[in-house]
């Protein structure tokens, strides 16, 4: 007779290579949020209701820059708002469940356990909201452990704080390259850097930084909604650099 798993072993063998890739870089995270000053508490906690590589990074970045709190958080709000398009393409699997619930799963939603859920609801007809949030659960989890422990390791060892700005570089260079689309993605992403380097000149703070990323969306969307509505979408700007995963592509993958 097999052994049949609970269900909450299988979502978590599911979820495992996520949860594992999650332990270097939150040990990382960890010990740069030590390195700017918090303690494993707000470390904990910051892991806990931020929940977002990037935006601790940032954090951890921008407070060693010694920008004012105002900026950060106007900053982060940029950063996240990314998660209202995430969480509205899952919104159709959410159907018939309640409010706490949505809650819940809206909190620890992320962009790498977002990839995981978004494919499985669309390749796995017994993929479940309740599945879903285990995912996230989990992902949370292991990241805020990796965190902790980063913390709690970070005054053993020495750190040049210069470090920090090159990792957070890095990592948004990554999101970045991971993000091309088209010939439009690289010009905007080029433009966001000469304003920022503009901006911060002239105004001689880090609020120049919030102003370039302001400047750079509004031109990037008044550019692409001019090719589309004028019928160029197919042009060398919206040229496609990388194929799309579209949920159709997705569901013939998993065939």
């Amino acid at each position: 007779m097999e052994n049949v798993k609970p269900r909450w072993r299988e979502v978590l063998d599911i979820s495992m290579p996520l949860c594992l890739s999650y332990i270097p870089i939150g040990l990382a995270c960890g010990i740069l949020l030590y390195a700017a000053g918090f303690s494993w508490i707000l470390t904990t906690l910051v892991s806990l209701l931020v929940f977002s590589g990037g935006a601790q990074f940032m954090i951890a970045s921008m407070l060693v820059a010694n920008a004012p709190m105002h900026t950060i958080l106007i900053m982060l709000f940029f950063l996240e708002l990314r998660y209202a398009l995430l969480g509205s393409s899952l919104s159709q699997y959410m159907r018939g469940t309640s409010k706490k619930f949505l809650y819940l799963f809206a909190a620890s939603l992320n962009d790498e356990n977002y990839a995981v859920n978004y494919l499985k609801f669309a390749t796995d007809k017994g993929w479940t909201p309740k599945d879903a949030l285990m995912v996230e659960h989990y992902s949370l989890l292991f990241w805020t452990g990796a965190n902790l422990v980063g913390s709690l390791i970070g005054n053993m060892i020495k750190i040049n704080l210069d470090i920090v700005d090159f990792a957070l570089t890095a990592l948004f260079l990554y999101m970045i390259v991971m993000q091309i689309k088209n010939v439009l993605t690289i010009f905007i992403s080029l433009l966001s850097a000469v304003l920022a380097i503009i901006a911060m000149v002239l105004i001689k703070s880090t609020m120049g930084l919030v102003v370039a990323t302001l400047l750079a969306s509004l031109v990037g969307f008044m550019v692409e909604d001019y090719l589309v509505k004028h019928g160029h979408a197919k042009g060398f700007l919206l040229k496609k650099i990388k194929p799309k995963a579209s949920r159709k592509v997705i569901s013939k993958s998993g065939e």
